[in-house]
């Protein structure tokens, strides 16, 4: 008797509740678009600020912001919030070493940018240059010109 006992209880702790689960869903979205919303703002407000610093703070707050949605929609909608530890290390440390290769190879470019400007001159003066625009009609030849005169 005792095991029927058991094995109802089990059976109850694994029923799905379909109401939970859709306000969890529901709730999971509201704060998704909420922080979408702000990130949109900031964005937008972004556009009218003219100080360096305040520039960098907000794309500092949006870049977090962007992290608490990755989160969400990781843990919720890829399933990850009721996972196994183990589970959860399998995918989050190849995700961080993916982050890792992306901002070593970001940082190896510039640095490669920055050297090449030190120590080629005519490399650095020719990327400050600015090209002229030519005048309307200057890529034409003389050629050109005569097949479409009139004489």
């Amino acid at each position: 008797m005792d095991n029927l006992h058991e094995l109802q209880e089990v059976t109850h702790h694994h029923e799905f509740d379909r109401e939970a689960s859709r306000k969890e869903v529901m709730r999971v979205t509201v704060i998704l678009s909420v922080i979408t919303l702000i990130e949109l703002a900031l964005g937008f407000w972004l556009m009218y600020i003219d100080g360096e610093f305040f520039r960098l703070l907000i794309k500092g707050v949006i870049c977090v912001l962007m992290l608490a949605k990755a989160f969400y929609i990781v843990a919720y909608f890829m399933h990850l919030k009721h996972e196994l530890r183990n589970m959860i290390m399998t995918i989050v440390v190849p995700l961080l070493l993916f982050v890792w290769f992306l901002v070593a190879f970001l940082y190896d470019g510039n640095s490669y940018k920055n050297l090449k400007n030190t120590y080629d001159p005519y490399h650095y003066e020719q990327s400050k240059t600015k090209a002229e625009k030519p005048a309307h009609g200057a890529g034409e030849t003389k050629d050109a010109k005569k097949e479409g005169s009139v004489e």
